[in-house]
């Protein structure tokens, strides 16, 4: 039996994520089924290795089939460049990952008045799993295993 993996957030896991390394790629198709992407906003709740866990609210390309969010690695280095610019310039460029959506109201509400680490995570949704695709010539593909050729009969 496949033991569950721990989650950090309190609220079921939600969504695929990929974080696209490419600046000049963007993603108007799914690189999983192939259909329109569509821009949406969410709530996203990142680790700082220098500072902790930081929610920012970002626009990403999103497949609402195959319920996965595209975030574009150069935005979202500029987006917490720009927040930690005057209160905390040590953590610019330090190591992070993308854990999980907030919800947008608990978000919100977040913005205004301090939150604990623990009431924010009430509102976490973890993410199912990440994406590892590539580029090559003809568009994005996931990586997955070789399939062995097939025998001829």
């Amino acid at each position: 039996m496949k033991k569950p993996r721990p989650t950090l957030g309190m609220q079921p896991p939600r969504y695929h994520f990929f974080l696209n390394p490419q600046s000049e790629h963007r993603f108007t198709r799914c690189p999983q089924c192939g259909g329109p992407t569509r821009a949406r906003k969410f709530a996203l709740l990142i680790y700082l290795k220098k500072a902790g866990m930081v929610a920012l609210g970002k626009t990403c390309r999103y497949c609402e089939k195959c319920e996965i969010i595209v975030a574009h690695q150069l935005e979202i280095e500029d987006l917490m460049a720009d927040l930690f610019e005057q209160v905390g310039p040590r953590v610019i460029g330090s190591d992070y990952l993308v854990l999980g959506t907030v919800e947008r109201a608990a978000w919100r509400t977040g913005k205004s008045e301090p939150m604990t680490v623990d009431d924010m995570l009430r509102h976490v949704a973890d993410f199912k799993g990440y994406l590892d695709v590539t580029y090559d010539p003809g568009g994005w593909r996931p990586n997955r295993p070789a399939r062995p050729p097939r025998r001829k009969k």
